[in-house]
């Protein structure tokens, strides 16, 4: 089944200059990039994102690092793309991850584990509708 995800190049992996490395490893397992942009959201912004997770313990340091520098935003597209796109990002905790992946490879801790996508479909739409309007996506 053909989907839509949003992926987020979080600002430890814009930091660490992997953003070429990451949209590689993407196009590799045949997904397709249909929108992309860099931005720097401020602090509100990060927690009108993450407000699934307003009261979690973690809440205040993540929107404090979402909001540390630019991150990019893309949607990609593909049959199953939620789950390849996972897959290919590895356990949030990047000591859990499987070897190969993106966090395995790059992230420093839990929190500053490189990048995001969504976890299912109806996170996907309000996740890209949060940074796309419909003139930002291909096709």
């Amino acid at each position: 089944m053909i989907e839509k995800t949003l992926s987020i190049i979080k600002p430890d992996g814009v930091s660490k200059n992997l953003i070429g490395d990451i949209i590689k490893r993407i196009e590799g397992q045949g997904l397709k990039v249909k929108a992309m942009k860099m931005i720097h959201m401020s602090k509100e912004q990060a927690k009108d994102f993450y407000a699934v997770h307003d009261g979690k313990p973690f809440f205040e340091s993540v929107t404090d690092f979402m909001s540390s520098g630019p991150c990019v935003v893309m949607i990609l597209e593909g049959g199953d793309v939620i789950k390849k796109y996972r897959d290919l990002m590895g356990a949030t905790n990047f000591e859990d991850a499987e070897e190969g992946t993106i966090r395995r490879e790059f992230a420093t801790n839990i929190e500053k584990n490189v990048v995001h996508g969504s976890d299912a479909p109806e996170t996907a739409a309000f996740e890209i509708g949060y940074f796309f309007n419909a003139l930002e996506i291909v096709g």
